[in-house]
């Protein structure tokens, strides 16, 4: 499960006053959750076994399968990580020392459905291989598109100065634009 969560995208949640980045996988074996408020990472790894355990514990008036509580799981957080949570499902948060609890209330067959998601702290590797290496593999990639963009302009301005310099002229001068000064854009950027 850890390996396919790689492929998902984080997504910006709120609960209450608090903003999270989240991404989830759930699979018909059970699920893995990763949160992160950048201050801390947690997750959470659940089998069947895990899921069917706790299901009866917080669920006692329903007796589904366990493909059908990760469905339906999937089906109330799935919205919530695309920005547009169900009007009938509440989610709260509460943190701890030892990690990170995440309550759903909900309603699954007409009967009310109770869900903890009870993550713990994210292992240090996890965390550089879902959130650190992406993070600076990202922002080289936006460094070089940059210096790309750079010289893409360095060299349109040298093609105008061109035709300028063979007597071409605007026929709109509100298209006429001043030089890219590299200098200025990059201290501009770091000011930023």
């Amino acid at each position: 499960l850890e390996s396919s969560l790689l492929t998902q995208p984080w997504s910006s949640v709120c609960f209450g006053e608090s903003t999270f980045l989240a991404k989830v996988l759930f699979r018909d074996t059970g699920y893995i959750l990763l949160i992160s408020d950048l201050r801390g990472v947690w997750y959470e790894s659940a089998d069947a076994e895990a899921v069917g355990q706790r299901s009866k514990e917080l669920n006692k008036r329903l007796t589904v399968h366990v493909s059908s509580f990760l469905n339906h799981l999937c089906n109330l957080m799935c919205p919530l990580l695309a920005g547009q949570p169900g009007t009938t499902t509440a989610f709260s948060c509460h943190r701890s020392p030892g990690g990170l609890r995440l309550h759903v209330k909900s309603e699954l067959s007409g009967l009310p459905f109770y869900w903890d998601f009870h993550c713990c702290p994210a292992p240090l590797e996890m965390v550089f291989r879902h959130l650190v290496r992406p993070l600076i593999q990202m922002n080289l990639a936006l460094q070089h598109q940059v210096q790309e963009l750079i010289s893409l302009l360095l060299q349109k301005d040298a093609e105008i100065e061109d035709y300028r310099e063979s007597g071409a002229t605007l026929s709109r001068d509100r298209l006429r634009t001043e030089p890219f000064q590299e200098e200025v854009f990059q201290q501009n950027f770091m000011a930023e």
